[in-house]
């Protein structure tokens, strides 16, 4: 492991923390410019809701990379903007299910056309085939992320 200074300016993984930050104050001042009373990170459980609603609410803090406490700060929020509620599992009474609230489900449909903008204006200076090596690259470096975690993980349980 090389102990060397890093040039932030030329590290691959610096500029993708950078975009993720500028991009995610990008939406939230979409989100405020439409008068939407809704955060990121909101928004990030709520997509995945969308696609499964009824999900268990750890399973959500694991998809979302949170831990359960901040998850449970989370959801207590969107229960009090009537975004979602939290019922008890049918089968298990010790798991929370969340479920999308008529008002959630509005509300995405009001963030949608905002997101389906902003993304390809964000990509517009890109071409295709750029995108294309991009998310390839982006996938490699996952990849690897997720072997080296996973590598962390089998040697802490030796």
């Amino acid at each position: 492991m090389s102990t060397g200074i890093i040039d932030l300016n030329s590290h691959a993984l610096s500029w993708v923390g950078k975009i993720h930050y500028d991009f995610g104050f990008l939406v939230q001042q979409a989100f405020s410019n439409q008068g939407l009373d809704l955060t990121k990170e909101q928004w990030s459980v709520m997509k995945r809701l969308r696609l499964n609603d009824g999900q268990p609410q750890n399973d959500l803090a694991f998809i979302t990379h949170r831990d359960k406490t901040s998850m449970t700060r989370l959801i207590n929020t969107m229960e009090d903007k009537d975004l979602v509620i939290r019922r008890k599992d049918v089968g298990d009474k010790r798991m929370n299910r969340i479920f999308l609230t008529k008002h959630g489900k509005d509300v995405i449909e009001k963030v949608l056309p905002i997101m389906y903008d902003l993304i390809p204006n964000v990509q517009e200076t890109l071409t295709q085939e750029e995108i294309d090596v991009l998310i390839t690259t982006l996938k490699k470096v996952r990849t690897r992320i997720e072997g080296l975690a996973n590598d962390e993980c089998a040697s802490k349980m030796m």
